[in-house]
């Protein structure tokens, strides 16, 4: 794919972004944001899209926009966007991806204060001169300051949402070369990390030159830094990441892999435990001390294995007790993609998805899926259509008729709002007419740790809320969790016997990694859902596998991928 569907997803983006400043109608930025939202998941090439004439056929892209896009592939501009920017400083868009700074804020803070940019913000909120704007202060101010500090910190990685699918198209491509026998991705993209600084991809084959060649003209790259007989070094053209791809000799293949996989402490752990052996271990092979032998490396199992370990699974690789379990042959059975027997978290046109239950419901059943739950936002999310008392019924009976048409089970839930008081957002007598019901944080993100904790686990003791979701409210690089105490959240949740989601959607992955682990570590329950808004988002589950295998989660603690039968006897307990 040639990223230009990124770019193009960057500038509807900025359209509402500006247009949200400007304060225009909600309708015309909800558009944009959707067309952003499916130019962002469309699995396949845009400009083959355009060629077949079906830009209107992608959800969300209507008449007006599908001439946008055919603008865009023609010119490499959209004139409205360009004559939109002249409108207002070209930085106010950015200043909305600091935290505390939204629309009002910043149109606010450039009226009063001429701020345009980051640098500028940065340098009034040092000098104390944000903390004397209306419905500001000098806490927001400081929030301020720090949202910028994380910002600049993060600034170096990519979301792997971003990173995964251009690295994969570039294997892929590398792997169909005559004479490549392996190709695949090391570094912390194959262990999963959320953000990733840059990718290593190892190839195994004994015509390198033709590997390099072939990766010099993919259209992912954007620019090569360097290129020798085995290493080329260059940049992804949307991200922007350093990519380094390595030809290595099959017979080391295994090896290489494992060593540019890492972790680096992992790594370290590795070869002191070689050498205590009279091994050494390199991105070669491993090799006997006394005589020099290779022993092993055309495999990784060939590697862990003469160190007497098992082979480890790459997402844990992090120096965190893995090769102590590894001696004892006593590592966990990871959760895999073949374990999810459903989706429980999913929106339709009833709220603010772009496709209807029964598409979510066909594409679920694609994927070999047993059931699935239509999860609609509740009433109090206005922007996000949420759904009335009084269409509530008939969305269930409408979902609950698809059962019979598509062949798969269809639970009717609902993404529930937790209100500032810990309260839900439909009565109880509502509540307990759903299968399923997800409790979800969506406003008021900035009250205090124990005012947040308080609402959360009021919101738990209801005996109708099964699922906490997306617990700790971040956006991947754009938005920090608010102010949670998780393990108190943990023990409530043990205790109120609530599950906690690991929110698959790659701008989310909440909970992370880290807090997967602390979960699991005291017993909590889990749920790995896609939070899909249209049938492409379902394609993201192996995020949130990821992110439960970094966290050290089995299969039987995540209850969708539980049989139908005991998945409805724990939600009717």
């Amino acid at each position: 794919m040639s990223g230009k569907h990124l770019e193009i997803a960057r500038i509807f983006s900025q359209i509402a972004d500006l247009l949200e400043i400007k304060q225009e109608s909600a309708f015309r930025i909800n558009a944009y944001r959707k067309a952003a939202r499916a130019m962002e998941a469309l699995g396949e090439d845009v400009e083959a899209v355009a060629a077949r004439g079906e830009l209107r056929k992608i959800g969300g892209i209507g008449e007006s926009l599908a001439q946008k896009i055919d603008e865009y592939l023609r010119t490499g501009t959209i004139a409205y966007y360009e004559e939109l920017q002249k409108t207002l400083p070209p930085g106010l868009p950015d200043l909305m991806t600091i935290p505390e700074v939204g629309p009002k804020t910043a149109l606010l803070l450039y009226q009063q204060l001429g701020i345009a940019d980051v640098e500028a913000l940065e340098q009034a909120a040092r000098a104390g001169k944000v903390r004397g704007l209306p419905r500001l202060g000098a806490k927001i101010e400081q929030n301020i300051l720090q949202g910028i500090e994380r910002r600049r910190q993060q600034a170096a990685r990519q979301p792997i949402g971003v990173v995964l699918p251009q690295a994969q198209a570039v294997v892929d491509a590398l792997g169909r070369v005559s004479g490549v026998e392996a190709a695949g991705v090391a570094g912390s993209l194959r262990r999963m990390r959320d953000t990733i600084a840059d990718i290593d991809i190892v190839v195994a084959t004994r015509a390198p030159g033709a590997v390099m060649d072939v990766l010099a003209g993919l259209p992912e790259i954007g620019r090569v830094l360097g290129r020798g007989p085995t290493l080329t070094s260059a940049l992804l053209g949307a991200a922007g990441v350093q990519c380094d791809v390595r030809a290595v000799e099959p017979e080391s293949y295994g090896a290489a892999l494992q060593y540019f996989t890492g972790s680096k402490d992992h790594n370290v752990q590795l070869r002191e435990l070689a050498v205590r052996r009279g091994l050494k271990v390199n991105e070669y092979g491993v090799f006997r001390v006394e005589d020099e032998r290779k022993i092993a490396g055309a495999t990784e199992a060939e590697v862990y294995g003469a160190l007497e370990l098992q082979w480890i699974p790459p997402e844990i690789r992090e120096a965190q007790g893995e090769i102590d379990l590894a001696q004892r042959g006593a590592l966990p059975t990871l959760i895999d993609l073949g374990d999810i027997r459903g989706d429980l978290h999913m929106h339709t046109t009833w709220s603010d998805g772009d496709d209807t239950a029964e598409a979510m419901a066909r594409a679920a059943k694609a994927r070999g899926y047993e059931y699935i739950a239509i999860t609609d936002h509740s009433r109090s999310l206005k922007f996000a259509g949420g759904v009335s008392v009084e269409d509530l019924r008939a969305h269930a009976d409408a979902v609950r008729a698809l059962a019979d048409r598509v062949g798969i089970r269809v639970l009717i839930g609902s993404e529930v709002d937790i209100l500032p008081d810990g309260s839900l957002d439909y009565p109880d007598e509502v509540l307990q007419t759903l299968d399923l019901v997800i409790g979800s944080v969506h406003s008021r993100l900035r009250m205090s740790q124990d005012e947040m904790t308080r609402r959360v686990i009021t919101a738990m003791q209801n005996p109708h809320l099964d699922v906490l979701g997306h617990p700790t409210g971040r956006l991947v690089g754009q938005r920090p969790p608010f102010e949670l105490d998780l393990e108190a959240v943990v023990d409530a949740a043990r205790t109120t016997e609530t599950v906690l989601e690991i929110n698959a959607y790659p701008e989310r992955l909440d909970l992370r990694d880290s807090q997967v682990r602390l979960a699991r570590d005291r017993g909590a329950l889990f749920e790995i859902g896609t939070d899909s808004h249209r049938v492409d988002h379902l394609r993201t589950m192996p995020y949130g596998i990821g992110t439960a295998r970094r966290g050290w989660v089995e299969a039987p603690g995540v209850i969708n991928t539980w049989p139908l039968a005991r998945l409805l006897d724990f939600l009717g307990g």
